[in-house]
Parts: C-alpha cells; sequence; structure tokens
C-alpha cells in the first residue's frame, strides 16, 4: 500500500508540475496579446492625427485639381471666356491674344503645382510610415510565429517528458499488482496442495 501511496503522491506531483507549465504558457500568451494591442494603439494614433488648415486646403486643392470636373470647368470657363470676348462685347476687356486669360492661367498653374505637390509629398510620407509600419508588424509577426513554435516545441517535449514518468509510474505500479497477484496465486496454489 505504501507504494501505491508513493505512485499516487508522485502522479500528483507531475499533475500539479504540468498544470504550472500550462498557465505559464497562458501568462505568456496574455502578455503577447497585450503588447498586440499596444502596436495596434500607435498605429491607430499615427492614422489618427490631426491635419493643419493648410494641409487640408492642400488636399482639397490637389484632388479638385486632379479631377475631371476640373478640367471640364476651366474648359467651359475658358471658352465663355472667349466668347464673351469675341462675341459679346463690341470693347472687349480681353482682346484676341487673351493676354489677361494667358495670365490668369499661369498664375493658377503657379499657385496649383506647389500646392499640388506639398499634398504629394505629405501623402508620400504618409506611405513611407505605413510602409514602416508594414514592416514593423511583419517583423513582430515572424518573431511571434518563432516564439510559437519554440513554445510549441517546448509544449511537446514538457508533454513527452510528463508522459514518460506516467508512463513509468504505471509500469511501476503494474509490477507492484503482478507481484501481489503472484504472490496471491502462490498463497492459493500452497492452500490448494
Amino acid at each position: 500500500m505504501e507504494n501505491f501511496k508513493a505512485a499516487s503522491d508522485d502522479l500528483e506531483t507531475i499533475l500539479t508540475t504540468e498544470s504550472e507549465h500550462l498557465q505559464k504558457l497562458n501568462d505568456i500568451v496574455l502578455e503577447a496579446i497585450e503588447e498586440e494591442k499596444l502596436l495596434s494603439q500607435k498605429l491607430y494614433e499615427f492614422e489618427d492625427a490631426k491635419l493643419s488648415l493648410s494641409d487640408r486646403v492642400a488636399d482639397k486643392v490637389a484632388f479638385f485639381g486632379g479631377s475631371w470636373a476640373f478640367i471640364i470647368s476651366f474648359i467651359v470657363f475658358m471658352l465663355i471666356w472667349i466668347g464673351v470676348n469675341v462675341f459679346l462685347l463690341s470693347r472687349p476687356f480681353d482682346p484676341y491674344p487673351f493676354i489677361l486669360l494667358n495670365l490668369l492661367l499661369s498664375t493658377i498653374a503657379a499657385l496649383q503645382a506647389p500646392i499640388i505637390i506639398m499634398s504629394q509629398n505629405r501623402k508620400e510620407e504618409k506611405d513611407r510610415q505605413r510602409a514602416i509600419n508594414d514592416y514593423m508588424i511583419n517583423l513582430k509577426s515572424e518573431i511571434e510565429i518563432r516564439n510559437m513554435h519554440q513554445k510549441i516545441d517546448l509544449l511537446i517535449s514538457r508533454q513527452m517528458k510528463t508522459m514518460f514518468e506516467l508512463q513509468n509510474v504505471q509500469v511501476n505500479m503494474m509490477r507492484e499488482i503482478k507481484e501481489v497477484v503472484d504472490r496471491l496465486n502462490e498463497s492459493n496454489n500452497l492452500n490448494d496442495k
């Protein structure tokens, strides 16, 4: 009976140790989830950055200046300008070579180009930051995958060790049971004779 109690104590120790290992793995997983939340919050902070008034204006001008609405409206404006000066007015304010119209077009182009470039530069910086963030996420994912492989390998090796220990305890218990059965059979055989 003492051997059975020792075996029972061995089993309890093995199961307690296994439970402690599982709790450690659980804590590691919870910590990794918390780290992921922190990384996600940093990425959202970048996306939610407030734009200044000049940045918003540059975006609107670039958006409108690069659209079909701008092209069509400007063609209509130029046709009206030319029509008014050629056909409707007896004394046109901008006669045929349309110098004032050329000045207006040059001024618009001179102002619109740097505004569009400012908007593109900011979008390029945003894209660069997104690429850096994507790289960091990919790197973190790679590290997490490696950590998961290590954890799984560790878990498998510990489970194998636990299984071998349990098997060893079971084999010892089986031997003890066999010895008890053999002794009982011997005593029965002696009593039968």
